[in-house]
């Protein structure tokens, strides 16, 4: 591939009057080219000789646009047939766009103008080969304006082959200015009709038809997050992604830790990827057709990590150079395809992101379901917000006239053609699609919730529903039955003061990570693993390692097809760990994320894929076979071993050093030894790398000991739960004794400031990660008065314990 030869040097040269080369182009030319070509060249001028790779290509200018109405003469007939739309009126509205492609239709590509795009192809053909396979694309002069993104409103090309389906694509795209949703678009954001004119991009194609391809941003779509870059991937040409056709795979990679040399791949999600779309008969044929993926190939991620990698390369390099030129930081929209002939990996296309990166971050406006329902489906959140209504099932466009406002738009998936209807939604919920679909752009764009990839919202969910779309509990999101009662809370974050005491967070769910971030905190002062292990990996550890021993054939089965993606079962098991923890160490980066080890009840095992095959029948669990003492049993050990190998790859490979594992349960002073040791084994000694290791302070052994227990440990954090439990010597999850049980007990308070003072004494960090603070503020202040250096509590309860604790230390509360 010739890259970077410039245009004029090329035998046969001459200048045009409506063609422009890529290394022609730069940023500026967006009133010439649009935003899509522009931003084409810039990247084709400055980055291909940064390792960006660029498929070559041209611009026909927007001069041209005006030349072609001009020449035909249809500017008259254009403003008639427009003249009075009304874009509420879906029937008017697709009546005058049609009349108006129509004209330009028939005026076609003026003979002079022709020429130059011949000329130009052939030139293009001279590079890649006779009748070259090109992607010939709309480029509106007024699109990826910082608060707007024309994206998808005209249409796109691909496969296209020869002269004459060239000039019938490039006919078509002119037309394509006049589509429904483009009108209704330029409606929307003020603009006139004959403001906006098109430029084409012709470039060749990568044959990603014959490998994959997919949507990257430097942010997290859903949050605003910016130190992640988020791909998409999918087989095919990427058109099934953006229309929202296929569930793609998802990656996310850490870039504070990625810019240091770290492989920070910190999360994957395996997407369906039942269909892509490859090339048809081409010619002014069949273009491009789809054809249904084998089920081993779903079942694989479709990006090797070295190729997540090298497009993150990419990415970071694409909006280090628009950011430098902006003077601020500008997160990039990204498209880009592998090349299955060549093995390459090119960006086809580069845009700012117009949601995320405008919205205000003054106030942080949480949304709150009070009260769960029956769940009808579930799928990928999109907006961390809830609404209610009335479905309405739209299984075909011919059914999009009789929507009303204020509707949930239940669909298989949209496409632009869908966006008069999309903007008087109050939620959508689709069939198909990942984050980086169609439906999901646009919904964010609109700020309204999105519940997309449901498989079976449309056969579920009955026209004239009343439902709850909730987008606010995670990744996951939720259609509940019936008309759910929410609320909405918005604190001002700009004037919040910090207390002396560190305020953290505890946190279970890594979907929520990037969104609870944004509330002021000093780190997260217990991350549980078992969330992760229970909702993720879902296969007890030991049938991961001894699989021969689950006895049952479906258990067995199910086993096989959670790992099918995976090298082997114990690196299912690590890197799945492994990414749930880095993904929550990620979002609080450089800040102390305290990762609590397993600390599951043999009961709680026995649950999970295989694991009644592992684990002994107790009276009470709850004081059984739990934390510390089953790491260096020969029960567990093996399976302690991948726990540690998933904190190694999560602070070593990805370069998460913040993370510090704590351990639950530790009884007896021999069991600190014993954990420690086994952790040495591992590959995790205390000192090394920075590595801190803490414990929780939960039974009372561990405060009348405190001095012995602090020789291996650096912190303690208090349990207040099992604390409490093994002071009182009440079980904690006894109805019986129910209103016996109370954190507030001067025994337990003494507990409690034991646990603080022999911590200071010994020059280790204090801190208490059970939900006592939150619950009863006159704990709050106690621990403050004691001279805590840490309180950590769940997201919604921290900002008011934080409010409790600036007051306390107002006072002078706090103790030295």
């Amino acid at each position: 591939m010739q890259q970077n030869v410039p245009a004029r040097e090329r035998s046969g040269y001459q200048a045009n009057q409506y063609i422009r080369w890529f290394e022609e182009i730069s940023i500026e030319d967006v009133p010439q080219v649009g935003g899509k070509n522009a931003s084409l060249g810039e990247m084709y001028r400055e980055l291909t000789g940064k390792g960006v790779k660029i498929p070559n290509g041209f611009a026909v200018t927007a001069d041209g646009y005006r030349h072609m109405i001009s020449a035909g003469g249809i500017k008259e007939k254009m403003e008639k047939a427009l003249e009075g739309v009304n874009k509420e009126n879906v029937q008017d509205l697709a009546a005058r766009g049609k009349k108006v492609r129509s004209i330009i239709l028939e005026a076609g590509i003026p003979d002079d103008l022709w020429e130059e795009i011949k000329a130009a192809y052939d030139r293009l053909c001279e590079e890649y080969g006779e009748d070259a396979d090109v992607a010939v694309r709309s480029s509106a002069t007024a699109e990826d304006l910082p608060t707007a993104s024309f994206a998808g409103q005209q249409e796109s090309f691909l496969n296209v082959r020869g002269a004459p389906a060239l000039k019938e694509a490039c006919s078509k795209c002119y037309a394509s200015l006049f589509t429904d949703r483009a009108i209704s678009y330029r409606i929307d954001k003020g603009f006139g009709h004959f403001d906006v004119a098109l430029s084409i991009g012709i470039m060749k194609m990568v044959r990603s038809d014959l490998a994959s391809s997919g949507v990257i941003f430097t942010l997290d779509t859903e949050t605003g997050f910016r130190d992640v870059v988020f791909i998409t991937a999918s087989y095919g040409l990427g058109e099934n992604i953006v229309q929202g056709a296929v569930n793609p795979d998802e990656f996310y990679v850490f870039k504070p830790t990625f810019r240091k040399g770290f492989r920070s791949i910190i999360r994957k999600k395996r997407g369906d990827k039942e269909k892509k779309m490859i090339y048809g008969q081409g010619g002014s044929k069949e273009l491009t057709k789809n054809v249904e993926v084998p089920p081993e190939d779903r079942a694989r991620f479709c990006l090797s990590d070295d190729e997540i990698l090298k497009l993150t390369s990419y990415a970071v390099t694409i909006e280090d150079h628009y950011s430098q030129k902006a003077g601020h930081e500008m997160p990039m929209d990204i498209e880009w395809a592998k090349d299955g002939e060549s093995g390459e990996l090119f960006i086809v296309q580069s845009r700012p992101e117009t949601v995320q990166s405008q919205r205000s971050r003054d106030v942080l406006e949480t949304y709150h379901l009070e009260k769960r329902g029956e769940v009808l489906t579930k799928g990928r959140s999109v907006g961390a917000k809830i609404a209610s209504g009335k479905a309405r099932v739209v299984k075909d466009i011919s059914q999009l006239p009789s929507f009303r406002r204020g509707e949930i738009l239940v669909s298989n998936n949209t496409t632009p053609d869908w966006e008069p209807v999309m903007k008087i939604a109050s939620a959508i919920v689709t069939n198909l699609g990942g984050r980086t679909s169609h439906a999901a752009i646009v919904s964010r764009e609109l700020g309204i919730p999105a519940v997309v990839g449901t498989d079976d919202a449309t056969q579920i969910i009955k026209d004239g529903d009343i439902i709850t779309v909730s987008c606010a509990e995670g990744d996951d999101g939720f259609v509940y039955k019936g008309s759910l009662p929410f609320h909405v809370e918005r604190t001002k974050l700009r004037d919040l003061q910090r207390p002396r005491t560190e305020m953290m967070m505890n946190l279970g769910n890594p979907d929520e990570a990037f969104a609870v971030s944004s509330i002021p905190n000093d780190g997260v002062g217990l991350a549980r693993m078992e969330f992760v292990i229970s909702s993720y990996i879902k296969v007890h550890p030991m049938a991961l390692l001894h699989p021969d021993q689950v006895q049952d054939r479906e258990e067995r089965e199910e086993i096989e097809r959670a790992t099918s993606a995976h090298a082997d079962k114990k690196e299912y098991f690590i890197e799945t760990l492994a990414h749930g923890m880095a993904t929550i160490a990620a979002a609080f980066y450089p800040k102390d994320v305290i990762v609590r080890l397993s600390d599951f009840k043999t009961n709680e095992y026995a649950t999970l894929l295989g694991g009644r095959f592992f684990e002994p029948q107790e009276h009470n669990p709850m004081l059984g076979f739990r934390g510390a003492s089953r790491y260096s049993s020969d029960r567990y050990r093996e399976a302690f071993g991948l726990e540690c190998q998933a904190v190694r790859k999560a602070r070593e490979e990805m370069g998460l050093v913040n993370i510090v594992p704590m351990i639950p349960f530790c009884r007896r002073i021999e069991e600190a030894e014993n954990v420690t040791k086994e952790m040495e084994r591992n590959g995790l000694k205390r000192g090394e790398n920075g590595l801190r290791v803490f414990i929780m302070c939960e039974i009372p052994n561990n405060f009348l000991l405190i001095d012995e227990f602090s020789r291996y440990f650096d912190g303690f954090s208090i349990g207040s739960n099992d604390l409490t439990q093994l002071v009182l010597g009440i079980d904690r999850d006894s109805e019986l004794l129910a209103k016996e049980f109370d954190e507030r007990d001067p025994g337990v308070l003494k507990a409690m400031s034991m646990a603080v003072q022999g911590a200071k004494r010994n020059g280790r960090h204090s801190g208490i990660c059970g939900e006592a603070p939150a619950d009863y503020p006159e704990i709050a202040e106690f621990l403050v008065k004691e001279g805590i250096d840490s309180i950590s509590v769940n997201p919604d309860s921290l900002l008011k314990t934080t409010l409790k604790v600036l007051e306390v230390e107002g006072k002078g509360g706090r103790r030295q």
